[in-house]
Formats: structure tokens, C-alpha cells, sequence
């Protein structure tokens, strides 16, 4: 008997060798895939830097006055743009600059190519609220799903080297009209969800008049070579600048106070190399929203958003940074780097799918980043807004990295991964994390290969205190 307990004794010895072994193997191996993926994601951002090169600017001047446009505020401006824009595309391309002063513009500005929009300092786009103006409906997408649906503001489909630059203001005066329709949308809005799972042509699916589904103020569909720098963008209609299925762009130094619902500040959808930088928000929504198509319209374009770049942002308004929900066909190699707060947040990353989407989200790397007063600091789920739990598309999220995180407040909860059974999150490395006050510190379910490494949520523990008298509970 003795004797096989000692043989027991080693046995199970052996066996917690052999699992401490095994773990350790498996630990290195993610530390080292962490760190080659850190290494490839380093060269693939500097390479990145080298090829995002923005729009071309073209050398013909075209001055908004001179087609007729009156900065006083009265005067429909519409026809002023519309002659403009004949005589760029007539001519190759044209800066048109618009100085100074107050446009009322009675509908939408559809760009050309080679064209550079210039809203010189104290000039404003004061677009008209009344609907009507925003028809016939163009070809976009809403919400993610592919459709027929009122203009945008200012749109351009399958154009290259277009920009918008200048300190002026685009204001969509949406006050009183677009941003009260919220309310009354649902029925077109899962109208086109249905069309979406139906794969109803998208001929077919349209929208505008007699339907509630607000127009973005920016968009450029099917584009590359792209510029916005600068300009302020006010009271939009529904998402401010929405990059749809483009390329090669720069956003930069532009200026945000769009509090009115789904006021999202940049919106890449299925869109590739792309620069975010030095932007400061203030938006009644998300701040930096990426997406790549609702559930089968994602699938069948399978275009991911991919090669993002986004630094030296400051964040204010609903949401810092969102993948998802609408990502089904994928996003990819995103690099946040050296962003901070400039007021508070609700989520700073926030990614969110769930198993109605599949896709994936994956080589995502955030640095360097500092927040305020958050509700949680960086939430990923699988499980958004508890859709699709009966369904089957399950969305692979993988090689998340984490480095040099700081929050002086969480409401909730520090840092949540909430996997699915059937595909757990895997590969998270958090390095560098600090976090003040957070009543849930970690929330990790259905993971796999997450590690920690000078983490400090709740604060810092510092040196322990020694034995006192007080404290040995034999004395007593």
C-alpha cells in the first residue's frame, strides 16, 4: 500500500509536470506570436504610412462667386456648385474655392473627379432641411445593407482624387427635420434589413420619399485618392463622413460639434488605407465607427475594411473607437496609436459583433491611449445587443494587442472579452495597462491565449505593509 502510494504520488508529480510544461509551451508560443505579430504590425504601419498619399490637387482655379454664388445666407447657392462642378469635369478637375460667407445650397453638391472643394475660413455650407431637395435617391447604403436612398449632402460615386479641405463649415442644419425621424424609421429600416437576408437585387430596394431613412452628410461610395482636412462639420442629418468601398485616404485636422442622433464622425466601410489623424471630436455618437456590410450584403461584397491608421485623435461623445456591429465581411489591421480624451465617453474601443454577423476582426493594436471618465474602457463582445443567439455565423476575433492604456475612471468595467463557445477570443496580449477606479476590473469569458503583463486596474498596489501586533490573530 505504501508503495503505491508512492508510485501515485509520482505519477501525479509527473502529471503536473507535464501540465506545467505543456502550459508554459503554450504560453511562450503566444508570447512569441505576439511578438512576431507586434514586429509585422510595426512594418506593415510604416509601409502603410509610405503609400496613403491622399488626393491629388488640381492646378485650374474655379472661384464660387464668379459662377454666381452670394455668401449672404438668402440666395439659393445649388446652381453656382452645379456649374462649377460641369466646367471641373469638362476641364479635367479645378480647385474651387469658396470664399468667405454664407451659401444656402437647396440640395445636394455631387463631386467630380480632379476636383478640390476649398472652404476658405469663415465661409459656411448651410444646406437646406426640407427633404424634397435630396431627391431623385442615389445609389448608397444605410446601415449596411446596399440601397436606393435620399443624396447625401455632398456625394461622390466612383470618382478619384477628390478633397474637401479648408477652416470653413459644413453645417447640415438638421435640426428640426432629419434628426427628428429616428423615431418613425423602423419600419424601412427592417424593411431593408429583410431585403438584405431576402438578397432582394438592390435595384429594387428603394427608399426616399414615403420612407424615413436619413442621408448621410458626406459620402464617397466606390472612390479613391481621398482628402477631407480641416473643415468643421456641424448639425448633420445622420453620419458625418462616411467612406464607403474607397481608398487611399487622409483624414485629418478636422473639427467636430454634431450632437444630433447617429452623428458618427468617420464611418470606414469596407474601406482600405486609410489615415486618421489629429481629429477632435464632439459627436452625439461614435466617434470612429468601422464597419464592412450587414450580415449577407457583407458576405457577398467581401470587401473588409483593412489598413487603418488612426493617431493623435481626441475623442468626446458617445464612443472613442467601434468595430462593428455591421463587419460581416471583415476589419483588419487597425493601429490606434497616441489618442487621448477630450471629454468624456461612454466606451473608448469598443468592438461588437454578434452570431448574426460571421466575419472577423483581427490584428487590431491599440498604444499609447488615455482616457478620463469611461462607462468601460476597452469591451469586446460577441453577444452584441443579445441579436442572432440562436443563429450560426459566428465571428472570428483574434490577435488583439494592448499596450500603454490609461483611464482615470471606469463607471463599469475596465476590460471585458466576451467570446462565444463555439469561437473564443483568441491571442490578447495587455501590456502597460492603468486604470484609477473600476468597480469590475476583468470580465473575460469564452477566451483562449490572453496574457497580462503590468497591469494595475484599480491602482497600484505598492509595497506590503509589515506584521504588526494588531494583525496576528494567536495573540488573542
Amino acid at each position: 500500500m505504501k508503495s503505491f502510494n508512492i508510485l501515485k504520488n509520482n505519477l501525479s508529480l509527473q502529471n503536473k509536470n507535464l501540465y506545467n510544461m505543456k502550459t508554459t509551451r503554450i504560453l511562450l508560443a503566444v508570447v512569441l506570436f505576439i511578438i512576431s505579430k507586434t514586429v509585422i504590425a510595426g512594418n506593415m504601419r510604416d509601409s502603410l504610412l509610405q503609400v496613403i498619399t491622399g488626393a491629388a490637387m488640381p492646378k485650374k482655379t474655379i472661384t464660387i462667386t464668379k459662377e454666381g454664388a452670394k455668401g449672404d445666407g438668402r440666395q439659393d447657392c445649388k446652381p453656382a456648385f452645379d456649374r462649377a462642378m460641369r466646367k471641373a469635369a469638362k476641364s479635367g478637375g479645378a480647385h474651387i474655392i469658396v470664399p468667405a460667407g454664407d451659401y444656402l445650397i437647396n440640395g445636394p453638391i455631387h463631386l467630380v473627379s480632379n476636383v478640390c472643394l476649398e472652404l476658405q475660413e469663415g465661409a459656411t455650407l448651410h444646406f437646406s432641411s426640407n427633404p424634397d431637395y435630396y431627391l431623385p435617391v442615389v445609389r448608397t447604403s444605410w446601415e449596411g445593407t446596399f440601397l436606393q436612398n435620399y443624396s447625401p449632402f455632398i456625394y461622390g460615386y466612383g470618382l478619384h482624387d477628390v478633397s474637401i479641405i479648408g477652416k470653413g463649415t459644413i453645417d447640415g442644419n438638421a435640426g428640426n427635420t432629419f434628426s427628428t425621424w429616428r423615431k418613425q424609421q423602423k419600419e424601412s429600416q427592417m424593411l431593408s434589413r429583410q431585403q438584405n437576408h431576402d438578397e432582394t437585387p438592390v435595384s429594387e430596394r428603394n427608399y426616399g420619399k414615403g420612407h424615413m431613412l436619413r442621408p448621410h452628410l458626406i459620402q464617397l461610395f466606390n472612390c479613391r485618392n481621398i482628402t477631407i482636412s480641416e473643415i468643421f462639420i456641424t448639425n448633420a442629418p445622420f453620419w458625418c463622413i462616411h467612406l464607403l468601398q474607397s481608398e487611399n485616404i487622409i483624414c485629418r485636422g478636422i473639427r467636430y460639434d454634431a450632437k444630433l442622433v447617429n452623428n458618427d464622425g468617420i464611418d470606414p466601410e469596407m474601406s482600405r488605407n486609410i489615415l486618421i489623424e489629429d481629429i477632435h471630436f464632439n459627436n452625439g455618437d461614435d466617434n470612429i465607427a468601422i464597419k464592412s456590410g450587414r450580415d449577407n450584403d457583407g458576405w457577398a461584397a467581401n470587401t473588409p475594411s483593412e489598413n487603418i491608421i488612426i493617431r493623435n485623435c481626441h475623442f468626446k461623445g458617445l464612443h472613442a473607437i467601434v468595430m462593428g456591429s455591421e463587419m460581416s465581411a471583415g476589419v483588419q489591421n487597425v493601429f490606434i496609436d497616441s489618442c487621448d480624451y477630450a471629454g468624456y465617453c461612454k466606451r473608448g474601443i469598443f468592438i461588437k459583433t454578434n452570431p448574426d454577423r460571421g466575419g472577423f476582426v483581427r490584428n487590431i493594436e491599440v498604444r499609447n491611449c488615455m482616457f478620463d471618465e469611461v462607462e468601460d474602457l476597452y469591451y469586446v463582445t460577441s453577444m452584441y445587443a443579445g441579436e442572432g443567439m440562436d443563429n450560426t455565423h459566428f465571428s472570428t476575433i483574434e490577435n488583439l494587442l494592448v499596450d500603454g492604456l490609461k483611464c482615470k475612471k471606469v463607471r463599469k468595467a475596465a476590460l471585458v472579452l466576451q467570446g462565444t463557445v463555439a469561437k473564443p477570443i483568441r491571442n490578447v496580449c495587455f501590456k502597460n495597462i492603468q486604470v484609477d477606479e473600476a468597480p469590475n476590473g476583468i470580465s473575460f469569458d469564452n477566451t483562449e491565449n490572453v496574457v497580462m503583463s503590468n497591469c494595475h486596474i484599480g491602482g497600484q498596489a505598492g509595497v506590503p505593509s509589515q506584521v504588526s501586533a494588531k494583525d496576528n490573530l494567536f495573540s488573542k
